[in-house]
């Protein structure tokens, strides 16, 4: 390959990268727009369940779904009301369950614990995240911290963006979890375990599947 055509394949590849890096700083600016759900709203909503159903988490788990459903159109978001429909989930070195209430482009809504009690890094996203606890008791804490954090039922534990903690959830400890930013750049974090720790393949294709799932029904009524 001659000097000429070297530079000009480069300048091809320069040329794409930067513009992929416009694209993505500009879409990043205007997520906002594609977001349904509010942090302050669903902390009252985790809220309202603690209240109406006290020490009952399948009952609050029910009420959660059931408002979600009736205060959002099956034409503007889908939610899953299938809420026998949980998986194991391991990142960070955590381990427990999920149940994907909500999964989109821009957001997802998991209701996420175990009865054990588990703990691990909460891994850097490009996404906040509002853990709204409902039963238990989570422990968190960030380098140069001398004391932890505690977030007691009703209370919301939010990370930011490019933030990272180590956490840990006491036995029976069970959140509402909401994330809003680019949703799939947080994937390697949650299979990254299965793929070189548990290798839990199954649980990891049905993770996939319910994600998918879900995802393609939201853009198919609109909802990135």
């Amino acid at each position: 390959m001659n000097s000429r055509a070297f530079l000009n394949k480069w300048s091809i590849r320069s040329l794409v990268v930067l513009f992929l890096c416009i694209v993505g700083v500009w879409l990043d600016r205007i997520k906002d727009r594609w977001y349904v759900f509010d942090p302050v709203a669903l902390n009252l909503l985790a809220q309202d369940a603690i209240a109406s159903h006290p020490n009952d988490t399948a009952g609050m788990i029910q009420h959660i779904v059931t408002n979600l459903s009736s205060t959002y159109p099956a034409t503007q978001v889908r939610i899953n009301l299938d809420s026998d429909e949980w998986m194991f989930n391991n990142a960070g070195g955590a381990m427990g369950a999920m149940y994907i209430v909500h999964a989109s482009i821009t957001e997802y809504l998991f209701i996420f614990g175990t009865p054990l009690g588990t703990e691990g890094h909460t891994g850097m996203h490009l996404a906040d995240d509002y853990f709204n606890i409902l039963v238990g008791e989570q422990w968190a804490f960030s380098p140069g911290q001398l004391e932890k954090e505690v977030y007691t039922p009703g209370m919301a534990h939010h990370l930011p963006r490019g933030v990272a903690k180590q956490y840990k959830m006491h036995t029976g400890c069970f959140a509402l979890e909401y994330a809003r930013g680019w949703i799939p750049l947080m994937t390697p974090f949650g299979v990254a375990d299965g793929l070189t720790s548990t290798l839990d393949f199954y649980t990891l294709y049905i993770m996939a599947k319910v994600t998918l799932r879900e995802m393609g029904g939201n853009l198919l009524v609109g909802k990135i």
